[in-house]
């Protein structure tokens, strides 16, 4: 698989990093910028807005996140994805701020449309 088949949007549903493992469901956008690195953009729930960039290799894609709060707090964290395949993606992630006993949980998938969600 290379990094070029990931390119795309993605329905995603998950959990949070915290003991009642609270889910969500939202979109995920994929694309890479002039160097190869991936550029990723969440929208959870309609309304939060969530990016990152990372990097491909032998099928594990790694972003480093960040996000603000309704309060304008920063957050910051990594998610690992396991590339099932180019249109299945199965991560786990952990924030600074998240309970560190537990990681969310998110599994993305390939939406199959010429339409962007994110755009």
């Amino acid at each position: 698989m290379t990094v070029e088949e990931l390119v795309g949007d993605y329905v995603i549903e998950g959990h949070n990093q915290d003991e009642s493992q609270s889910s969500y469901k939202g979109q995920l956008h994929l694309s890479l910028d002039e160097y190869g690195r991936v550029i990723a953009q969440w929208k959870i729930a309609g309304d939060q807005s969530q990016q990152g960039t990372g990097f491909f290799k032998d099928n594990l894609l790694v972003i480093n996140f960040n996000y603000h709060s309704s309060d304008q707090q920063l957050f910051k964290g990594v998610v690992v994805y396991k590339c099932l395949t180019p249109d299945i993606l199965e991560g786990h992630w952990s924030e600074e701020m998240g309970d560190p006993r537990f990681l969310g949980m998110e599994r993305a998938y390939r939406v199959k449309t010429e339409k962007t969600l994110l755009h």
